[in-house]
């Protein structure tokens, strides 16, 4: 048997143990507040993954009546058009198909011809080296000069008087049909100085007597 102290009275003993008691029941409630914290906390955890799986579950069962409702709308449509296909085209003969070749080929209308064709002939150009006098066709100033001489008596030997007014009518008029015409050749330039010389009143055989 325990020893009892001296002045220790059961009252004392009494306290500490309602004492002890009360500690140990305040500990039990707080393991067990403890636990049921825990539980709690799984339990939600536990909740919320089911959850997530019944969500992924319904997304799952949703795609496949999507595509199921998708499935059965084609094999409607294929059916459909089943029931739509046109007939085959009938068979056609080479014989018609030439028939239809010249049917549509049409000849071409014949153009009206013109009433009136008008043709536009080119202006005459005078031969400035071939000159015609009284009928008489000249070739150069030489044979010029002798047909003159036999139409009007102008002079008895006038080629060497011709050949200087010449000379002096183009020294003095070949310059300006230069300037006049800088874009033309000299055998145009000179064309033209022949012409101005056979109408020119320098020209002796332009002179009466």
């Amino acid at each position: 048997m325990p020893k009892k102290f001296a002045g220790e009275n059961s009252k004392a003993v009494a306290a500490r143990q309602r004492k002890e008691n009360t500690k140990q029941e305040k500990e039990q409630k707080i393991k067990k507040i403890v636990e049921d914290a825990e539980w709690e906390d799984n339990d939600e955890k536990l909740k919320k993954k089911q959850q997530k799986k019944e969500e992924q579950e319904k997304k799952r069962l949703e795609q496949l009546q999507k595509k199921a409702e998708a499935k059965a709308l084609l094999e409607k449509e294929m059916e459909s058009l089943k029931g739509k296909v046109a007939p085959p085209p009938p068979k056609i003969t080479r014989a018609q198909i030439t028939q239809m070749k010249e049917k549509s080929v049409k000849p071409e209308p014949e153009k009206p011809l013109p009433s009136k064709v008008v043709v536009e002939e080119p202006p005459l150009v005078e031969n400035l080296n071939r000159l015609q006098i009284d009928g008489d066709v000249a070739q150069s100033v030489e044979e010029a000069i002798f047909i003159l001489t036999d139409k009007a008596d102008v002079d008895k030997h006038p080629e060497k008087r011709l050949k200087a007014a010449y000379t002096a009518f183009e020294e003095v008029t070949l310059p300006r049909l230069k300037a006049e015409n800088p874009t033309l050749r000299l055998s145009q330039l000179k064309q033209m100085l022949r012409k101005e010389w056979l109408k020119s009143p320098q020209n002796p055989l332009n002179q009466k007597v």
